[in-house]
């Protein structure tokens, strides 16, 4: 079956009447409007099946290729955020990435870069739940995701009790919660990204165990991550110098994600 590419505004966007309240998604949806980000479809009057299109975005997962394929032409707005988060980042820290190489053209993205980007887009979802369980409790992004992250806690031994108090947690501090998760989510990576075997892999999940979110690392599918990224980038042979600053600030910055929204939204073009 052919793909055919198509913008945001040609696409019809569910549940988002459950994000108003959250400022951070329309700056995010009027981002991607603007870059001229493009979408993967199937031609009209046909349906991808949905493990279809999942077989391709999780292949081929790279913000750069541009390969968000959709069943159809509606897409959820939580994805519209974590594809908007996932290109702009790339985005950001390519244009890093050539100042500090002075290459002058677009540069590879590393193993590091890519685990950045992912790990952004995919804490933003805690955040996402932070922000809608008070205020819009019934959104179709509360009713299939928080399910599915309480089987993921409950396989990981975490009682009902403790994740329904974790998740009051998050509530309380959505933006904490977010620079947490996006922080356990690239350090587990690049942990894994290196171990040879299963054997150096459980010791570096160990490691993280007694971390608040460590229960959900599993929802986050980071097999994925390692995979594509070793098949796409090479094993670092030491820090990357573009990540490893910016994610130093983002851990000492007081509000994660305004750091992000100011740099990596509303700056389009600008290297700081």
């Amino acid at each position: 079956m052919a793909l055919r590419s198509v913008s945001l505004d040609e696409l019809a966007i569910d549940d988002e009447r459950s994000f108003a309240h959250v400022a951070l998604y329309g700056r995010l949806k009027q981002a991607l409007l603007r870059s001229g980000h493009r979408f993967c479809i199937p031609q009209a009057s046909t349906q991808l099946g949905w493990d279809r299109a999942l077989f391709l975005n999780l292949t081929y997962w790279s913000g750069e290729a541009s390969a968000d394929v959709l069943c159809d032409r509606n897409i959820q707005a939580d994805v519209v955020a974590h594809v908007a988060w996932h290109h702009l980042v790339g985005r950001y820290l390519g244009r890093r990435a050539a100042a500090v190489t002075e290459a002058g053209s677009p540069v590879p993205p590393s193993a590091a870069a890519l685990f950045f980007a992912e790990s952004i887009a995919s804490a933003f979802d805690l955040y996402l739940v932070g922000r809608l369980i008070p205020n819009a409790p019934d959104s179709g992004f509360i009713t299939t995701q928080v399910p599915l992250m309480a089987e993921r806690a409950q396989e990981a031994g975490l009682s009902a009790a403790a994740f329904a108090a974790l998740l009051e947690d998050v509530t309380a501090e959505p933006e904490r919660a977010f620079e947490d998760m996006r922080a356990l989510l690239l350090d587990t990576a690049g942990a894994l990204l290196v171990c040879r075997g299963p054997e150096e892999a459980e010791a570096a999940l160990e490691r993280f165990e007694g971390h608040r979110f460590e229960p959900l690392l599993h929802h986050f599918e980071l097999s994925n991550w390692i995979l594509y990224a070793r098949a796409y980038a090479p094993l670092p042979s030491r820090p990357d110098p573009v990540v490893q600053p910016l994610d130093a600030l983002l851990r000492s910055a007081p509000v994660a994600l305004d750091w992000l929204a100011d740099n990596c939204i509303d700056v389009a073009g600008q290297v700081p």
